[in-house]
């Protein structure tokens, strides 16, 4: 680690309470998906997140821009060949059984709740401070940094799309909503929905391939493993009048349009099969720039292994190129990310904010 790595580390430490007080403003927003409205597609809570957030990095002394009212952008550095970082402001709705107000953040044990700490604003927030570490300290890197702020991942992930037709895609980076270490491949994952000519049939097809004895993928002969991914896996059956639908979950090893053939076979001509989506697998090299950056960020800050994995979740990544998951969650914590209470400690918020900020530093030095 050099000199220069030494002080940004020593400037994230001193900045502890700013950076958790600033987590905390942008917590206390409810920016859960509402009715659109004139530029607030999401509804008004996420652009209000949206809007303090890019007012926060502006305090900063960041230049900020939002892209078509759905992504915000903090800028450090000149150029279009930019480092990413994408993370979101929206959250899930709070639903019941908090022990406390999920928009009145508070610190109980160490450890700092409410809607979104960890999912995910607190950890692109850290992402932000990291950024605000270089830049008062004149850290300068080759290649620009941007911050982006996404407003739709939990309910579509419609909000990348649209940035791309204004944007083009950063050269590399990262989102730092899933867990560490550095995810170097993610699986596919296909929504689909059958439609029964005979509703007497959706009863019948449901007990023989969804609910007998034997896996559902097994029945619809989709057994299917990968040594480095694992099974595939069908998930979120839900049930309608006269149709089913599920998602399938599955490795690279095999093909959607083979999925989609296979679960044909078991339906009847007249019956009416259709795949609503379909995000491909996410695939990095293991040894290239990307990952053994993060990877030699994330071991010298946690000194835990950071040989990188897969997921078989889904992120932003699945939506903008040449980005990886990395983070916030360490090895062997749970996902409490959608739950009452979520959490997540004020020391892993500053772990976090280090392994970012080295990441941020090393990465727009690199050569990708």
């Amino acid at each position: 680690m050099n000199e220069n790595e030494k002080r940004l580390l020593e400037a994230i430490d001193a900045q502890k309470q700013e950076m958790i007080d600033g987590i905390c403003q942008i917590v206390s927003i409810d920016s859960k998906q509402s009715e659109p409205v004139e530029k607030a597609p999401y509804g008004t809570g996420v652009r209000k997140a949206l809007d303090e957030t890019l007012k926060l990095a502006e305090s900063f002394g960041f230049e900020t821009e939002v892209v078509a009212d759905q992504v915000g952008i903090v800028k450090y550095g000149q150029g279009d060949d930019y480092i990413g970082i994408l993370g979101h402001l929206d959250v899930v709705p709070e639903g019941t059984g908090w022990t406390s107000d999920p928009y009145k953040p508070e610190i109980r044990d160490g450890k700092l709740y409410g809607r979104g700490v960890l999912d995910n604003k607190g950890p692109i927030l850290s992402c932000l401070y990291a950024l605000k570490a270089m830049k008062d300290l004149n850290l300068e890197t080759e290649h620009p940094i941007w911050i982006l702020f996404g407003t739709n991942e939990e309910t579509g992930m419609n909000d990348i799309p649209t940035y791309l037709e204004h944007k083009k895609p950063p050269i590399a980076g990262w989102t730092p909503d899933c867990k560490f270490p550095v995810v170097y491949a993610e699986r596919g994952r296909s929504v689909y929905e059958i439609d029964f000519a005979d509703p007497a049939d959706l009863f019948i097809w449901t007990n023989a391939y969804l609910l007998n004895n034997m896996s559902a993928e097994r029945a619809l002969k989709l057994d299917v493993v990968d040594p480095e991914f694992g099974r595939l896996d069908i998930r979120n059956t839900k049930i309608a009048p006269g149709q089913v639908s599920f998602s399938v979950s599955y490795p690279p090893c095999i093909e959607n349009s083979e999925i989609e053939q296979r679960i044909a076979a078991t339906l009847k001509p007249e019956d009416k099969l259709q795949c609503v989506s379909d995000w491909k697998p996410v695939f990095f090299k293991k040894d290239g720039t990307l990952c053994q950056v993060l990877q030699s960020a994330y071991e010298e800050i946690s000194h835990l292994d950071g040989t990188p994995v897969t997921t078989t979740g889904g992120t932003y990544a699945k939506r903008m190129p040449n980005i990886v998951p990395f983070g916030p969650s360490f090895p062997g914590q749970k996902g409490i990310a959608h739950l009452p209470d979520e959490w997540m400690n004020v020391d892993d918020l500053m772990s976090n904010a280090r392994i970012y900020a080295l990441s941020t530093l090393r990465l727009g030095n690199a050569n990708v």
